[in-house]
């Protein structure tokens, strides 16, 4: 994600004012996932603020990985690919243009049928996007079905597992709205393809989706406290809807208890990195920095310079 100092000008500007002395908090550990941090209104007026990490106070690990969906993950032997690099794996890397396309096409679809999981990828990626290709979903799901029925059990963290979690993560987005006379829409297959990519790959942007899904109670029931578990790991990979949503919740305080600076402080995160079509982080960021106090305003900008500062050590 990309972090930059529009953040803490943002924050500085409408501060008008230096760092604001902070208020000190303390964190209470034994309450579990409820656990939030307390403000301690009897703190000298220039205690510094808490230290950045953690940064939401509910419990952040990784909770245990649920088993693949059914028919999925297979013990029975596979021929073995050749690994990839990983960059640039989510967005596809090649494009079926110009006088090359027929050839191009061709090679990726020798590559898709020996069980390349990175060719497969980027056919179904093409054909989602229509990208040098009719567009065409079912051959889109076809292949993202191929990844996910093969390697669901890749290695977490290695270049083919990240190809898995992104096929997880695009089947999951095709049952939630359903491909005409295909698929039909299935919230509950969603969730099970998200909630599996979060846990197994622990990958952000299933986790922001699932996170989504729980607090809406679509494809379950609404369980509000583990959303924001979900939404807390993605946002501290970069997620930025993750921040934006996490930070909404921290600020309002209606799923846990109110920590108005640390939800500012990923409001602004979430602005930095929101593309002009995403008014919706603006307007939250916006809410939230109206409605704060001089001194919230000033831990969030504290919490934001020292993330900076961490990042360039």
């Amino acid at each position: 994600m990309r972090i930059s100092e529009a953040s803490l000008c943002a924050l500085a500007v409408g501060l008008g004012l230096g760092l604001a002395p902070a208020f000190a908090f303390e964190v209470n550990q034994g309450g579990g996932a409820t656990a939030t941090p307390v403000m301690n209104l009897e703190a000298p007026p220039r205690a510094a603020p808490p230290p950045l990490a953690p940064m939401l106070s509910l419990d952040n690990s990784r909770p245990a990985p649920v088993p693949p969906p059914a028919g999925l993950g297979s013990d029975a032997p596979r021929a073995a690919a050749p690994r990839v690099p990983s960059e640039g794996i989510r967005c596809g890397t090649v494009t079926a243009r110009g006088p090359d396309k027929p050839k191009v096409l061709s090679s990726l679809q020798y590559a898709a049928e020996q069980g390349h999981p990175a060719a497969q990828w980027q056919l179904g990626s093409m054909f989602a996007r229509g990208d040098g290709v009719p567009r065409d979903d079912v051959k889109a799901f076809d292949y993202f079905s191929r990844i996910a029925e093969s390697h669901a059990d890749e290695i977490p963290g290695s270049p083919q597992a990240r190809i898995a979690a992104n096929a997880f993560v695009a089947l999951g987005c095709y049952y939630l709205e359903g491909i005409a006379n295909h698929v039909r829409r299935n919230p509950d297959e969603a969730r099970n393809r998200f909630l599996y990519a979060a846990s197994y790959f622990g990958d952000a942007e299933a986790q922001y989706r699932l996170a989504r899904m729980m607090i809406d109670g679509e494809g379950g029931p609404q369980t509000p406290q583990q959303a924001v578990k979900w939404l807390g790991l993605a946002a501290a990979k970069g997620q930025y809807q993750a921040q934006a949503m996490l930070g909404r919740v921290l600020f309002e305080g209606t799923v846990v208890q109110r920590q108005a600076a640390l939800g500012l402080m990923w409001l602004s995160l979430a602005r930095d990195s929101a593309g002009p079509d995403e008014g919706w982080i603006v307007e939250q960021w916006d809410a939230a920095f109206k409605q704060a106090t001089d001194d919230e305003r000033a831990i969030a900008l504290k919490y934001i310079e020292d993330r900076l500062q961490g990042r360039r050590k």
